[in-house]
């Protein structure tokens, strides 16, 4: 087991600290990077005052949703899976800027139910201090929804948290970014049920064909841009092998299918937004 700085070491301990101080909490969990080290953590200080809640919809893509269920039962933690109805908001639906607030005040808002129902004191999320430089409008509804990120508190970066992970034995450590699928459409977009079940499928294909990194960007009803990894983007030479790429997301229902010479980018429908959008959506 490869041993934590004396730095990490000491943001560990004091997550571990800020977890014992509030004694019981509820977590969103989507089985990413960040939430499952904040489970983990969680449930070893505090036990059985520890619940994990995973949301279900069609934002959430099915393969992420199986392996949020495994890692909790792995972890061993009580989880409750909740049904969340964002693509009934009108606002969500309409897809602006700031969509993510209104999936994260759907989220919390069943998530704090589940606390009151259990007597527990704090809800909280896997937020970490790499977020704050990141266009996040969904952080306004962390806000008004009072939900602690034990992580930012601790003053841990995305790659504390990876390292962290990997000494914990977590399988999540070098996991991909995770976002949910209503992030692979341009703003304006309308989003809808059909719409995410044709990215799931697609994002499936990619996953299936061994892609590390990848998104399927939606930009029309026929038309979706694959990101992979730089270094995979080779694979696409091969003729046999995209064909059966481009056979598969055809039989899906898109008839163009184009790939991103700039390779995979977390959070690449930001790029269309300018300084002034992001802070006003965020502000």
């Amino acid at each position: 087991m490869t041993a934590l700085t004396n730095e990490l070491s000491g943001k560990y301990q004091m997550l571990q600290s800020i977890i014992r101080e509030m004694e019981s909490l509820v977590i969103g969990y989507s089985g990413g990077v960040d939430s499952t080290l904040l489970l983990k953590v969680a449930y070893d200080t505090i036990g059985e005052n520890v619940i994990a809640v995973i949301g279900q919809s069609e934002t959430y893509p099915t393969r992420e949703f199986e392996e949020a269920r495994s890692l909790a039962e792995e972890i061993g933690v009580r989880y409750e899976v909740v049904e969340t109805e964002e693509t009934d908001i009108l606002k969500f639906r309409e897809n602006p800027p700031d969509r993510c607030y209104f999936c994260k005040t759907e989220l919390f808002g069943k998530v704090q139910e589940i606390a009151k129902q259990n007597n527990i004191k704090w809800i909280a999320d896997g937020s970490n201090l790499d977020d704050r430089g990141d266009f996040r409008p969904g952080m306004a509804a962390n806000r008004e929804k009072n939900v602690r990120s034990p992580l930012l508190e601790a003053g841990m970066t995305k790659e504390d948290i990876r390292q962290l992970s990997k000494y914990l034995d977590l399988p999540t450590w070098d996991k991909q970014s995770f976002a949910c699928l209503s992030s692979r459409f341009p703003y304006g977009q309308s989003i809808d049920k059909q719409k995410l079940s044709k990215i799931d499928r697609a994002e499936n294909v990619l996953r299936d064909n061994g892609f590390r990194f990848f998104r399927a960007r939606h930009h029309d009803d026929r038309t979706v841009r694959i990101e992979v990894g730089i270094d995979e983007i080779r694979r696409f030479a091969d003729d046999a092998f995209r064909d059966a790429i481009v056979s598969e997301l055809k039989d899906i229902g898109f008839t163009y299918i184009t790939l991103d010479l700039a390779g995979f980018r977390s959070g690449s429908m930001n790029e269309v937004l300018t300084d002034e959008e992001k802070k006003k959506y965020t502000s």
